[in-house]
């Protein structure tokens, strides 16, 4: 499986687990936003690597 494949899995499954634990809390409550930094982590490689295929790079 391509790095590019392994970030898509992570991102879906942090996006679920992130649904998951959002249930009946706040969106300020600490593990919600430990949930949504993880994902926006990820999200942040995968922007890069994007970004590196789309110079050729």
């Amino acid at each position: 499986m391509s790095e590019l494949d392994e970030l898509i899995k992570q991102i879906e499954e942090l996006r679920s687990s992130m649904i998951k634990i959002k249930d009946g809390r706040s969106f300020t409550d600490p593990e919600v936003v430990t949930a949504s930094q993880m994902l926006d982590a990820v999200l942040d490689r995968y922007q890069v690597m994007l970004m590196k295929m789309k110079r050729g790079g």
